[in-house]
């Protein structure tokens, strides 16, 4: 399933998911315009590469611009390819709105930088020994599907099916689906070798959403709320 609407609105501008779709967009634009040795350096400068952070390897002092723990943010403006791109400012843009409404613009933020370098931990853990650079910001918006899936899994998300075409389905059953199918994939991806994706960087950002959610919404912002249609709202 493809997300496309959700018909939660919102009251607050998403300011901080706006910039951060910006500036995803503005440093892909940047990697593509890079010849391909560069940009690869680049990718290794900045990605999450698991040796580093575990200090079970070094960069050549010429390729090192930032310690080994920035790489944990940095790596969260950086993406593989277009698909990558596209997929994960799709969903962002979808869900993270609400997540900063109830939050404010400032709480958004850390809450969103936490939920990516838990789950860049969360699969950095999984290979200590990998050299091989995590890039993307799938970890810190998986932290935003599983805080929306507390706070509004009645809530109707317009999705693209194959075959189907669009239809609505409830939130929790979208995002649960695919938490189901990261937590199955991830278990079939261990003990292979080589790149791909991060499936447990999905499930670690999943989880410190839903474990950080109650900290950072507002009080007045209920578990499980009603969708916006049961509301009777306009």
């Amino acid at each position: 399933m493809i997300p496309l609407h959700d018909d939660n609105p919102t009251k607050l501008t998403p300011m901080v998911t706006i910039a951060s779709i910006a500036v995803c967009i503005l440093v892909f634009l940047y990697q593509a315009s890079l010849p391909v040795g560069p940009d690869n350096t680049f990718v290794f400068q900045y990605g999450a590469i698991p040796a580093l952070l575990f200090g079970q390897a070094d960069l050549p002092e010429t390729v090192v611009l930032i310690p080994a723990y920035a790489t944990l943010i940095t790596s969260m403006f950086l993406h593989g390819g277009w698909m990558h791109l596209i997929g994960n400012m799709l969903y962002l843009w979808i869900f993270g709105n609400n997540i900063e409404d109830v939050m404010g613009h400032a709480k958004y933020v850390v809450f969103y930088l936490t939920c990516g370098i838990v789950a860049a931990l969360s699969h950095a853990l999984t290979d200590p020994s990998s050299t091989i650079p995590m890039v993307g910001a799938s970890g810190a918006i998986s932290g935003v599907l599983g805080a929306y899936i507390l706070l509004f899994p009645r809530a109707r998300v317009l999705v693209l099916m194959p075959g189907l075409g669009a239809t609505k389905v409830a939130a929790g059953v979208v995002l649960g689906m695919w938490f189901v199918m990261q937590l199955l994939s991830g278990g079939m991806s261990i003990g292979s070798q080589g790149g791909g994706v991060a499936f447990f960087a999905h499930i670690g950002g999943f989880l410190a959403g839903m474990a950080l959610i109650g900290l950072f919404k507002r009080r007045d912002v209920p578990f499980l709320a009603p969708s916006h249609r049961d509301r009777g709202e306009d």
